[in-house]
Order: C-alpha cells, then sequence, then structure tokens
C-alpha cells in the first residue's frame, strides 16, 4: 500500500477511524530509509499516523500532557486483555498473575536501561514519589530540598512529614529561563547542608516543559552525600533517556502520559541497594526486602500492566528517536511564530524542552485565555497561575498537524492584539 492508497483510504474513514497494526506496520516500512530529522517534518507520514488515533472533532487538542489517550491498536489490545482476565478470574490471578507483571518489568526495565531488581509497577508519578518521601526514616531537624515548581502532591507529601517528624523544608524557585546549567546546579548547591536527607527535582517542569540537567544535579549532590529523587512524570515516551545514565537515586514516571498506556500506570525506579532501606507505604504479605515490597496495593486491575507490553511495542515501532524528532519539530513550529510578538510571553526555554512549552499574553489572566481559546477558537489547553508562571501549557502529540498549531498561532497573535 502506497502513501496516496493509504492517506485516501482512512480519509474514508477519517482520520480517526481505525487502523490496524499490520496497515500502521506497512505505513512505517516505506519510510525506513528517511532519517528522524527528515521524518519530522513530513506531514504526509504523520497523518498516517495520526490514523491510528480515534479523535474526538469538538476541539484541537493541546492539552495531552495530563493523560496522552492511547491508540486505537493498543485500545483494543487493552480491551483484549480485559476480557481475557474476565474470562479466566480468579485462576488467572492465582497462576500467571505474578509471571506476567515480571515480564512486563523486565521489559520495562529494558526500556529505561535499568535491571529488572530496580524497577516496580505503580499507579502514577505521585504514588511512586510519595512511597520513596513516605519511606525515609525521618527525624526532626531532617533537611528536604524541592522547588515550587515541583508538583503540587508531592510537595505536600514533604508538608505531612514535616507536621508528623518535624522535618524541614527548603523550596527553591527554579528560573524559567536559565543561563546555563550551572546556575541550576548551584541553585540546589547553596540549600544543602550537612542535615540536607533528600533532594527532590523534576526531569521536566510539569508546568512549563523546561528539561533541567539532572546528571549534574544529582553529580553534585552525591559529592554532598544527599540523596536525588527524580520526578519524571512526563519523560518516559517523551525522548530517549536511561535512568541509570541520570545517576539518580530514585525516579517516578506516570506511563499513561507519553508513552500513552491506559490510565492508573506509573513505574517507580530504586537505585540497586536502597529499597530495603524504605519503610513500605502498604505491607506486603512477602514482606521482603526487594523492590516488591514498595509496590503492593493489593489487588489491582492487571489488564492494565499487561498493556503496558503493547504500548512499548507501538512506542519502538513507531520509534523512539522519530517521536522525539516530531515533539521537537512541532513545539518549536508554533512558539518561533510568536516569540517576538511583544504581548505574548513564552515561559519555556526552546532549547531546554521537548514536546510541552507553557504561554502567556501579556495582561490576560490563564484562566481567561484557556476559557478564550476553547470558547471562542476550539482550542484545548490547560491554564497555570502560580508558581512563577502564568500562562496556558501547551502539550501537542505526534497526531497534531502544523494546521491545528497554525490554528492555534492565529488564536494567540489575535488574542494578543
Amino acid at each position: 500500500m502506497n502513501k496516496r492508497t493509504f492517506l485516501k483510504r482512512t480519509a474514508t474513514l477519517g482520520l480517526a477511524g481505525l487502523v490496524s497494526f499490520e496497515s500502521l506496520g506497512s505505513w512505517l516500512k516505506q519510510y525506513d530509509s528517511f532519517s528522524a530529522d527528515e521524518l519530522a517534518v513530513d506531514e504526509d507520514f504523520w497523518a498516517g499516523i495520526r490514523a491510528g488515533y480515534k479523535l474526538k472533532p469538538d476541539y484541537i487538542n493541546l492539552e495531552n500532557g495530563y493523560y496522552n489517550f492511547v491508540p486505537t491498536e493498543t485500545l483494543e489490545k487493552y480491551i483484549e486483555h480485559i476480557r481475557e482476565v474476565n474470562l479466566q478470574g480468579s485462576y488467572y490471578m492465582r497462576t500467571v498473575q505474578t509471571e506476567n507483571k515480571k515480564k512486563v518489568i523486565t521489559k520495562l526495565a529494558e526500556l529505561m536501561g535499568c535491571k529488572p531488581e530496580e524497577m516496580a509497577l505503580t499507579r502514577n508519578t505521585t504514588e511512586s514519589l510519595d512511597t520513596v518521601i513516605n519511606g525515609f526514616h525521618w527525624q526532626a531537624g531532617d533537611e528536604a530540598i524541592m522547588a515550587e515548581q515541583d508538583y503540587g502532591s508531592i510537595v505536600n507529601q514533604f508538608k505531612l512529614m514535616e507536621k508528623r517528624y518535624g522535618i524541614v523544608l527548603k523550596v527553591l524557585s527554579v528560573p524559567n529561563h536559565p543561563a546555563n546549567d550551572e546556575e541550576i546546579v548551584e541553585m540546589y548547591r547553596q540549600a544543602i547542608t550537612p542535615k540536607t536527607k533528600l533532594l527532590l527535582v523534576s526531569h521536566m517542569v510539569n508546568i512549563t516543559g523546561q528539561i533541567l540537567p539532572i546528571r549534574k544535579i544529582c553529580d553534585m549532590a552525591h559529592s554532598l552525600n544527599v540523596d536525588v529523587a527524580v520526578d519524571g512524570a512526563h519523560c518516559v515516551g517523551h525522548f530517549k533517556f536511561r535512568i541509570p545514565e541520570l545517576g539518580c537515586d530514585y525516579y517516578a514516571a506516570s506511563l499513561h502520559k507519553w508513552l500513552s498506556v491506559p490510565l492508573g500506570s506509573g513505574l517507580l525506579y530504586v537505585k540497586e541497594g536502597k529499597a530495603p532501606s524504605l519503610w513500605s507505604l502498604m505491607a506486603d504479605w512477602r514482606m521482603q526486602d526487594d523492590i516488591t515490597h514498595l509496590a503492593h496495593t493489593g489487588t489491582h486491575p492487571v489488564a492494565t500492566d499487561l498493556t503496558i507490553l503493547d504500548a512499548i511495542d507501538f512506542y519502538q515501532k513507531l520509534g523512539p528517536e522519530r517521536k522525539e524528532a516530531r515533539l521537537r519539530y512541532i513545539q518549536n513550529y508554533w512558539t518561533s511564530r510568536v516569540k517576538g510578538n511583544k504581548n505574548i510571553v513564552l515561559n519555556t526555554p526552546p532549547d531546554r524542552a521537548c514536546g510541552i512549552a507553557n504561554v502567556g499574553i501579556i495582561n490576560m489572566k490563564p484562566a481567561d485565555m484557556a476559557k478564550v481559546l476553547l470558547d471562542k477558537y476550539k482550542i484545548w489547553t490547560v491554564a497555570i497561575d502560580g508558581q512563577n508562571v502564568s500562562g496556558c501549557r501547551i502539550t501537542p502529540n505526534v497526531y497534531t498537524t502544523t494546521q491545528e498549531l497554525d490554528a492555534f498561532v492565529k488564536a494567540l497573535t489575535e488574542m494578543a492584539a
């Protein structure tokens, strides 16, 4: 099937029509000789990818950061898993459930470049990081460092530790446009004292999309005997990296974001040797000292766990390099077109981001901005007003077209006028 035939067929179905895994495979095969950078700007190629999603026609969705809904083929696999688990019932839960979970963890660990023994499945980033924070053996006077731009519920978990144990919180503010990596590293360095026990840092700041120099921060913190927990909620499946290369002690991510697993899927990485020293959030019936004691939640929706395998298959078939290149391209596509407008404020440094950016309009509240974008222009975003950020977070996805981004740029320009 050539490109013209494929596009004609999917146009008949509507770009939200069902496209089989085999059709997608044939589509991708035609582009094997093209580099990721070449394909990043090829709208025909991404129209074929878009055909594998069922999209709501009511608005342009530029708020994929909260939840990347799954492509049709992954959704169908998910439904198959639900049916199969329901068919087998307790037989499945008491026989192959544990073994299948190990297979999922092994494949996920391979994707992230770590050992299966360092990886656990959770329901989201919040659960993963709260497990670590709650698991520390805190004493009165111990210090924890974080930034006001870190995710609210994670910061609040530290506040619970403050109330319970009397620990001291040091809350910093990450600059939206740092001069260089060293400015950020030095900001964290100056906050560390001999009483500092844990440093929380965002791999990608969730409200702006800024990617922080994690390895440099971790190396600095470890030189001062401080552990580092990294919030990677938006990173897995977004851009390529391997967790051990970051040098962190703990890493958390939500797989229902950029890896496009169904809702309620996350990971927790704990560096080898550190799991036994953490308290369990919930008691595991086996009470082992390995990482499994940190991820026990009782009976849970195992079909979601199984679908992680399918989501990884889709991601690898699409190509991590292709996806990252496209996300970088479309973010730069719209930001470069509004950058020179004196009434538009970009809260994200373009050279420190991938697919996510935050934009504001002078003298317009973010909530009003988001409302006008939806009501008048039929563009769905999310307002961010606080933590030194004022604007709307813009998170396109691989199915987003440049035509949709042109409509968004036009809307911003008119609103800014």
